[in-house]
């Protein structure tokens, strides 16, 4: 079939490379005439830069869809006047990759989840690989001959995601948590929750649907499995806080549907790190730690984070706007936050939170600025932690960058 994958970043061009290592014909389409492209010509994949004509659309059958990529986007919605099939990215890996998937969502936690599950199998000698959302596109792994027949995936799967799946059947779906996040996308907190569930919906009654205690009614027939913070599990987590005890609960629920014995499930959990920019200690310099949580891009996340530690805490909030109410945030921030320091285009927003529930702040701008002023205040015994609360397209290009940057300007702090 001819196919259309429109956005080529990393799972766009991991899509349009595993359909063009089957001889299907593809055409690679992005709106930025700067997008590095030679992988793709080289594998003969014709790519169109900078055009977004409905014209592109003619003798297309599908249309793959990158998670950046809007719904509402001209050429998707094109297509689906068309009546042009529209598959996200992991649709389409789902259906190229004959493995049982374990699906991961929620709003927080993801990552965490996703990569610990990954731990616990290869604990339990059981080959496995990850993918989604965490990192590594789900169809770069059509591209691997190496890939073991017997070989689960454990993918991450984010709303973006999740919103133009058609087949895609976890054997194992576990749904973390569901809070406020990506209305700027979806719309409504319905639309957002929708796109979410859909995790579950091609579930058989021998698949596993892992949900907190006490969610609603999910869709599909897999067999109910449910978690919580305070579950007995085999070992504790390394990881710190609350909510990763809670990540850590659906992990063992998700693995022991897997059918991982105890004794694997406890290595891994004894041993996991933690991920890079989530409650990641950057360093610790005259006493004060250093905390890059980078990847809190809501405010969920936010208190997830400043409730894992008991010690004082000064918070650098703020980032590119998701048109989220920072209210309940400011509200509920303890005493032990000594100061906070507000930076990106968020910064109004989140000053107006804070007045409204008489926590004092100061208005630093940039990263390097607030942590300037953080660390002028912070005492030995205290904690230094980006948390933005915020998503980071203001003022960089990802959370990653974000995160990358503040270890760089704490490692300045030494010198």
């Amino acid at each position: 079939m001819k196919t259309l994958v429109l956005g080529l970043a990393r799972s766009g061009q991991a899509a349009a490379l595993a359909l063009a290592a089957r001889g299907e014909e593809v055409v690679a389409v992005d709106r930025d005439t700067g997008t590095d492209v030679g992988r793709l010509q080289a594998a003969g994949v014709e790519v169109r830069l900078g055009n977004e004509e409905a014209s592109l659309l003619d003798g297309v059958e599908v249309l793959v869809k990158s998670p950046g990529v809007r719904g509402d986007a001209p050429l998707v919605s094109a297509a689906r006047e068309r009546g042009i099939e529209v598959w996200s990215e992991v649709e389409l890996g789902a259906r190229l990759l004959d493995r049982p998937i374990v699906g991961v969502t929620g709003t927080n936690g993801k990552t965490t989840t996703t990569e610990l599950l990954g731990a616990i199998f290869r604990c339990a000698g059981r080959p496995v690989e990850v993918a989604g959302n965490v990192g590594r596109a789900l169809t770069s792994l059509a591209l691997e001959p190496e890939l073991a027949p017997e070989a689960w995936i454990v993918c991450e799967l984010s709303s973006f995601q999740l919103e133009d799946v058609e087949t895609l059947r976890p054997r194992v779906a576990v749904l973390l948590n569901l809070e406020p996040d990506h209305l700027d996308r979806h719309g409504s907190l319905d639309a957002y929750r929708d796109a979410k569930l859909r995790i579950f919906e091609n579930q058989r009654p021998e698949d596993v649907a892992v949900v907190p205690r006490g969610f609603g009614a999910v869709p599909g027939t897999g067999r109910r499995v449910e978690f919580h913070a305070d579950d007995p599990l085999p070992a504790e987590p390394r990881i710190p806080g609350a909510h990763n005890r809670e990540n850590a609960a659906a992990a063992v629920a998700a693995a022991r549907a897997a059918g991982i014995l105890e004794e694997a499930i406890a290595e891994g959990l004894r041993t996991f790190p933690g991920v890079a920019h989530r409650l990641e200690l950057v360093a610790e310099i005259d006493g004060v730690r250093y905390v890059n949580d980078s990847k809190a891009t809501n405010a969920a996340a936010a208190k997830r984070g400043i409730a894992a530690y008991a010690a004082p805490l000064h918070l650098i909030l703020g980032g590119s706007q998701k048109n989220e109410d920072f209210g309940e945030l400011a509200a509920t921030l303890p005493a032990k936050v000594r100061s906070i320091h507000l930076i990106g285009e968020t910064a109004d927003d989140l000053a107006a939170a804070l007045d409204a529930a008489g926590h004092p702040y100061t208005r630093d701008g940039t990263l390097a600025a607030a942590l300037g002023s953080a660390r002028s205040l912070a005492q030995p015994g205290d904690v230094v932690l980006l948390t933005p609360a915020c998503a980071s397209f203001d003022q960089f290009t990802s959370f990653e960058h974000r995160g990358e940057e503040f270890r760089r300007l704490v490692e300045e702090l030494r010198t």
